[in-house]
């Protein structure tokens, strides 16, 4: 047919209309498109390349480290669209910041919960892997954001991230006119009881393809609401920035450090200056 067609191999991405040489190799992935210029702000500088639709994207540098970043917009379909684009351009380290509910009582409002593994409760990776697949964070991403973390005095966490494809039902919620899901009521109590630390929506999609992909991924989310203590504000937002930018001068400084020691992986033997 004549005029333009869908080409998954184009230079330019049909969703986020990015092209090669659009982004740098690290990415920080949001899920709402109006926090990528509060992430620019804590920059040194950096520039709007593209918005269609949810994808909003922008590149620029942090303590003169190359960074981007492309909102993703809400839940695990459209953070697959991101990474699937992202990855045909060039990218190879993807790293979510975000907001989250804490499920353990220990975890404050503004704490960050840095993941190192997902329960894949959301159906978009079972597209793409049998369902026993792992969603696991690369341990250079996990190093760096918690070396980031305290390097910047935030109180952090680590552990395990359910992502649901549901705020409502699938996060233990009641629907509209009080309908609850079958099962909704237990729920949490299961997570927290197998040790999960916090629920969002895009994580464990993120993890997944990424390895896939041979690519870096993590995850380090702002907690907004703990769902045991019933606490909730929408505070500590920069934080999650913050610790995924400086994250991303610590990568490319531990990358340095590997290409002169001839070593493929960052290990204890490494230091950072």
């Amino acid at each position: 047919m004549p005029g333009d067609s869908e080409d998954p191999n184009a230079d330019v991405q049909y969703h986020l209309e990015i092209a090669p040489g659009d982004v740098a190799d690290t990415v920080l992935l949001p899920g709402n498109p109006e926090r990528v210029e509060k992430i620019v702000d804590c920059w040194d500088e950096g520039e709007v390349r593209a918005h269609h639709r949810e994808y909003r994207t922008a590149t620029g540098t942090y303590e003169g480290t190359p960074i981007s970043v492309t909102s993703t917009g809400i839940g695990s379909p459209s953070a697959a669209i991101a990474v699937e684009e992202l990855a045909r351009v060039g990218v190879d380290t993807l790293i979510r910041v975000g907001s989250c509910g804490a499920i353990q009582p220990e975890m404050a409002v503004g704490d960050l919960v840095i993941t190192t593994g997902a329960v894949r409760q959301e159906g978009t990776s079972d597209e793409y892997v049998r369902e026993d697949y792992p969603a696991v964070a690369d341990h250079e991403v996990v190093c760096a954001l918690v070396a980031a973390a305290e390097r910047l005095g935030y109180d952090y966490h680590t552990g395990i991230t359910t992502s649901t494809d549901s705020f409502y039902a699938g996060q233990g919620r009641p629907g509209f006119d009080g309908f609850e899901a079958a099962d909704s009521e237990r729920l949490l109590d299961e997570l927290r009881e197998a040790n999960v630390a916090n629920v969002e929506m895009e994580a464990s999609a993120i993890l997944t393809l990424a390895n896939l992909y041979g690519l870096r991924a993590g995850a380090v989310c702002t907690v907004y609401a703990n769902r045991v203590t019933g606490e909730f504000r929408t505070e500590g937002e920069t934080r999650a920035v913050e610790t995924a930018s400086l994250a991303t001068r610590l990568l490319a400084k531990m990358d340095a450090k590997k290409r002169a020691a001839g070593v493929d992986l960052w290990h204890a033997g490494l230091t950072l200056d």
